[in-house]
């Protein structure tokens, strides 16, 4: 009976750090874009209200 050599241990740094640069880079991008996003879109909240309430702000009171 011939028994099989054993095969060595396969390590594929390589692919592994390829792998956890490219997943981490793919994260920090999404987070990135949804940051972006969120920022724009109340800013023009912020702007729509500043609008909203400038001309009731910048009259003058009346005197009489």
């Amino acid at each position: 009976m011939a028994s099989a050599a054993p095969r060595p241990k396969s390590r594929d740094l390589g692919a592994a750090l390829t792998g956890l640069v490219l997943g981490g880079s793919t994260l920090f991008l999404l987070m990135l874009t949804i940051v972006w996003l969120t920022n724009r879109h109340f800013e023009g909240k912020k702007a729509s209200e500043a609008a909203a309430t400038a001309p009731a702000a910048a009259a003058p009171p009346t005197t009489h």
